[in-house]
């Protein structure tokens, strides 16, 4: 298969309030800014307990505000705006309905999408993306039923990045996996388990299964704390049924994220040692990367991003910066203990905000469709060729397309050749089976 942009129209479709793509092809993408979204959790009770009062309020649906000044900076701001801010007694319905339905929807109509959980620990992270999760595959699947128009494929896989090692939650086996570059795909991991999805049903059921195999443990804060960053990553694959086989058959291709991040947290907070406190400065150190690299993208782009500096930031690349449309829950604690770490998270939101990605639909050709195209691509360039053209650097273009000419006609040629020996394994093979029927025989043509 090959992947090609164009310039065709996309047409929207209306689903409950989100715009989703039932159509079209790849255009140039268009920018668009990282949702940012707060949730304030209920107090605790050890929180309760101790008498803490809740100091953080949301004044209106976009803005929160700190109830006093910070003991530590007077003259630190009080009040911070988002597209989206949620108190504590709001439902995760809620939740994905206002804030993140529409960006994780995008995924029916060929668009990535990201969807994060950020956050210090305990402040309600995994409970907010278990239910956003569920809430978003719902959708899908009665997006699916309510266009029998399209064949879909879902597939879906899933790791987690503890103490900065790669594992695959669908595998039984605790091998390391190796992230790699590649010039096309970007960074992927190596021997990642992708499992092709039945049913909703049958997704439950891995996802169960990677809740019992990530990494948690108890700290003074949070008696099953997350240890690790969780990524379940579901591709969804569709096509128009009326060109299933045919020459303008394509397939519209785009994976959603669900990343829960781990929280961060303060060793003496947390009252961690041992084990606990390595895994927490793993925690803490990839999610200062992850900071780093946000305040860098809401710079602009003159400025170096370190996508490297951690795997968790080079794994979600392109949900921060690139081909995709995110969102971010920042979930808080309202307590006085936590003022510091929800002052933090609060910074961290407002970085996000001024970040933009360029989200494209991703239209994927079959090999004889791309070589048509090229083909039309070829007599496009060489009829420009044949235009005069009174200009200086006449001789500079001309080089140019000889050469966009000659790259096209080795991937015609390459893309043939394939076919070939395709058609030579497929005759071989009859040829053993002895099935020399004339009406068995199979031609593959372009």
């Amino acid at each position: 298969m090959g992947a090609i942009g164009g310039n065709e129209s996309v047409q929207w479709d209306k689903m409950n309030g989100a715009e989703v793509v039932n159509g079209g092809g790849s255009g140039a993408g268009s920018l668009d800014r990282i949702q940012v979204l707060v949730r304030v959790r209920p107090l605790s009770d050890k929180e309760i307990a101790r008498g803490e009062p809740a100091e953080w309020e949301c004044i209106n649906d976009t803005t929160i505000m700190f109830r006093s000044t910070f003991p530590d900076r007077p003259t630190a701001p009080t009040a911070y705006t988002f597209d989206r801010v949620f108190h504590s007694e709001c439902s995760t319905k809620e939740v994905y309905q206002e804030g993140v339905k529409e960006v994780a929807l995008s995924v029916v109509g060929g668009i990535n999408s990201s969807v994060f959980a950020y956050g210090q620990t305990s402040s309600g992270k995994t409970y907010t993306m278990t239910g956003v999760t569920e809430c978003t595959v719902a959708d899908i699947y009665d997006y699916i039923n309510k266009h029998e128009e399209r064949a879909f494929v879902l597939k879906f896989s899933a790791i987690e990045i503890y103490n900065e090692v790669v594992r695959d939650l669908l595998s039984a086996e605790n091998t390391p996996l190796r992230l790699w570059d590649d010039a096309e795909k970007g960074t992927y991991v190596e021997n990642l388990t992708e499992v092709i999805l039945r049913d909703w049903n049958h997704l439950k059921g891995l996802i169960s299964v990677c809740e019992a195999q990530r990494r948690t443990g108890e700290t003074f804060l949070n008696e099953k704390s997350s240890r690790s960053h969780q990524i379940l990553k579901l591709t969804v694959e569709s096509s128009a049924r009326e060109f299933l086989g045919k020459d303008k058959s394509t397939t519209l291709v785009a994976s959603v994220n669900f990343v829960d991040l781990a929280g961060s947290e303060r060793a003496s907070q947390a009252m961690s040692a041992g084990t606990r406190l390595k895994e927490g400065c793993h925690i803490n150190k990839s999610l200062l990367s992850l900071g780093t690299v946000i305040r860098k993208l809401s710079m602009g782009s003159n400025a170096h991003v370190p996508y490297r500096d951690s795997k968790l930031t080079r794994i979600l690349q392109p949900s921060l910066g690139g081909n995709a449309r995110t969102a971010i829950i920042c979930t808080l604690s309202p307590a006085t203990s936590h003022i510091e770490q929800s002052r933090n998270t609060l910074f961290f939101g407002s970085c996000a905000k001024d970040v933009v990605t360029n989200a494209q639909v991703n239209v994927v050709m079959s090999d004889k469709t791309l070589v048509k195209h090229l083909q039309k691509e070829v007599a496009r360039l060489e009829s420009e060729l044949r235009q005069p053209v009174s200009n200086s650097s006449l001789e500079a273009q001309v080089k140019e397309k000889d050469n966009q000419i000659r790259k096209m006609e080795k991937e015609i040629k390459e893309l043939k050749s394939q076919r070939d020996l395709a058609q030579s394994r497929l005759q071989d093979l009859l040829q053993v089976v002895g099935d020399r029927d004339p009406k068995h025989q199979v031609f593959l043509l372009v």
